[in-house]
């Protein structure tokens, strides 16, 4: 122990430039690794439509987010299987194992075809590259962050570490740069139906780089004095989980610190960013730009709190950001709405649907698996409306037997059963979801209706299905026109093959506002200055609670089982609870008709962390980490 105390005495001053350098090559690796696993979120559009098109938007759209979870979901056996190899053969090894194969699997991602080319082995090879990126990150951090607190100064240990705690930001950062980098250079269009995935091609780039720096890298001196001390563990999941000294303390890392931590930060990152996309209508790349702004302007904070938790402790900091986050997420995202979308925040406070069904005609949406089929009438009302951001309240009364109906302002529209209508049922939905989406138009939704191309043979059939455009076929004639053949009429989706049979060339015409409605976010009236503003506290919420977390589970465990102790308890928190955040969220305020339902999620595991947080976690900031073996 004399010796012990000796190290960490000399180990009081300031790092010398060696171990500074070591403790950046490790972080700049695990940013690239965070880049890596961040792309999915951040693509998951994109990644929908081309690998789940099969399925209907709203479905596509909880799929995409699960596929997104599933890197999550087995990130816990990632933890154990490469925690287990950390405190058994060490730290710098295990890193070229885990850089390796997120790298790889990223890369892949990026050239592995649509479920257009290759049917269902597009969404089960994504989902198995989803889960190895996973099982890599699962191994990652956990090295990461005990690397680096084992060479930090005693009572600097929170400051060290918070530079661990930037790399996920950093990387999500990174990927988004990249992002709009590519967008900018392609366009929309092309970035839509290719250009996703050269961020993916990318990483291999990013991942020889990574793998030159871990070469590099040093052995941690902890684990290299415990090993040639002999008293290195030989079973260390048994040691860490089967020792009930040991695994309460890792059930108290989970419940009373990791769990609210994730769920707070996922909502400030992810959350927020899929909250403006998919439900306030801002245009991705915007919302993306707004994103990594308030990611700039934030980072700087986890350091800030890394280097307080030194000083105050790294308990009341974790606690006081999740107090926060429970006490506003409610007004931050209302906020954030008034200010992303002001016309459809305007509608929603004066104008809410009803939907009034049979009894049992309403199911509960929640698709995990994206096979449940929802036909009843009022599903299919109820799931359109959530689509479009509209809050409703679902009403029992009808009589049984009879379909749902939608009542927005003075307007009444009936819903359809699908299984009823049979052959019929696709043209009943664009008719349904025309006559809504007029409603809601009228009722002052920020709803834009695009122009329609129509073939001349199709001309009369589509003026009469459209009296509200007053529209004269003769004139429309005697217009502009464009001429395509009838392979193009197919390729574009204007004519069945069957309808184009003998169709040479044909003229088609463009109808300004005759085609699909669509909710938007108007670009000149999002308040840049105010979104950015109230994604920046998010973030500060974020880095409230993850700046010290690093430093207070390494604290935790000691160095023989240090990498499984803390791996576990960090990737079941951030991996499941924080990983199934988005997609629940959303299918919970699917459920409700309310945008801000799915917000319960995260408050309520934040609170049950803040309890048992209170109660029963030790302040670690004075723990001497070489003297807990």
């Amino acid at each position: 122990m004399a010796n012990v105390a000796t190290a960490e005495g000399r180990r009081a001053g300031p790092m010398s430039s060696e171990e500074k350098k070591v403790i950046f090559a490790s972080s700049l690796g695990t940013v690239f690794e965070w880049y890596d696993f961040y792309l999915y979120g951040s693509l998951a559009v994109f990644i929908g439509a081309a690998f789940f098109s099969d399925y209907p938007e709203t479905t596509r759209n909880i799929f995409a987010l699960l596929a997104f979870a599933a890197g999550f979901l087995v990130r816990p056996f990632g933890a154990l299987v490469f925690g287990r190899l950390g405190d058994l053969v060490g730290r710098k090894y295990t890193f070229l194992v885990t850089i390796l194969i997120m790298g790889l699997s990223t890369f892949l991602v990026g050239i592995l075809p649509g479920s257009a080319s290759i049917g269902i082995a597009a969404p089960i090879a994504l989902l198995a590259l989803r889960m190895l990126q996973g099982l890599a990150l699962g191994g990652e951090y956990g090295g990461a962050a005990t690397y680096v607190a084992e060479h930090a100064p005693h009572g600097r240990r929170g400051y060290f570490t918070s530079w661990i705690q930037t790399t996920a930001t950093l990387g999500l950062f990174l990927s988004l740069v990249v992002i709009l980098g590519v967008q900018f250079m392609l366009g929309k269009e092309a970035f839509a139906a290719w250009g996703w995935r050269i961020p993916f091609l990318v990483s291999v780039v990013l991942l020889g780089i990574s793998v030159w720096i871990r070469l590099k890298m040093n052995e941690s001196p902890a684990f290299k004095k415990m090993k040639e001390e002999g008293k290195g563990s030989k079973a260390p999941l048994t040691e860490a989980f089967g020792q009930w000294r040991n695994a309460k303390i890792a059930l108290l890392a989970l419940f009373g610190a990791v769990v609210g931590q994730a769920v707070v930060w996922y909502s400030g990152q992810f959350y927020a960013l899929f909250f403006l996309t998919g439900v306030l209508k801002v245009e991705g790349q915007s919302a993306n730009i707004m994103v990594a702004v308030s990611l700039l302007l934030g980072t700087g904070f986890f350091v800030f709190f890394g280097w307080l938790s030194d000083k105050v402790g790294r308990k009341p900091i974790i606690m006081a950001g999740l107090l926060l986050a429970i006490l506003t997420y409610f007004p931050l995202f209302k906020a954030l709405t008034w200010a992303g979308n002001p016309a459809l925040a305007q509608a929603q406070a004066t104008v809410r649907a009803t939907v009034t069904a049979a009894p049992g005609d309403c199911k509960f949406q929640f698709n995990p698996t994206g096979t449940a089929k929802f036909t009843t009438s009022c599903d299919i009302a109820t799931a359109f409306l959530t689509k479009n951001s509209v809050p409703y309240d679902v009403v029992t009364t009808a009589a049984a037997g009879t379909p749902a109906t939608v009542k927005i302002g003075e307007k009444t529209i009936s819903s359809f059963d699908a299984i009823a209508a049979g052959d019929q049922a696709k043209a009943q939905t664009a008719a349904f979801e025309k006559q809504v989406n007029m409603a809601l138009h009228d009722a002052g939704y920020p709803l834009v209706r695009a122009a329609a191309k129509v073939p001349d043979a199709k001309l009369d059939a589509f003026v009469a299905a459209n009296p509200e455009l007053s529209l004269d076929a003769a004139a429309i004639r005697a217009g502009d026109k464009a001429t395509m053949t009838g392979a193009d009429l197919v390729a574009a989706k204007l004519m069945t093959a069957d309808e184009a049979k003998g169709v040479d060339n044909m003229a088609v015409f463009t109808i300004a506002n005759g085609g699909a409605y669509t909710m938007v976010a108007d670009p000149a009236a999002v308040n840049w200055i105010k979104v950015i503003a109230v994604l920046t506290v998010l973030v500060i919420y974020v880095t409230m609670v993850y700046g010290p977390i690093a430093a207070l589970l390494v604290e935790l465990f000691p160095t023989r089982i240090r990498y499984t102790g803390m791996s576990l308890p960090y990737h079941i928190g951030n991996g499941w609870f924080g990983g199934l955040l988005p997609a629940t969220a959303f299918a919970m305020s699917a459920a409700r008709g309310d945008i801000y339902y799915g917000l319960w999620y995260p408050i309520v595991f934040a609170a049950i962390t803040l309890v048992i947080g209170l109660l029963f976690l030790p302040e670690t900031k004075d723990r001497d980490i070489h003297a807990m073996d």
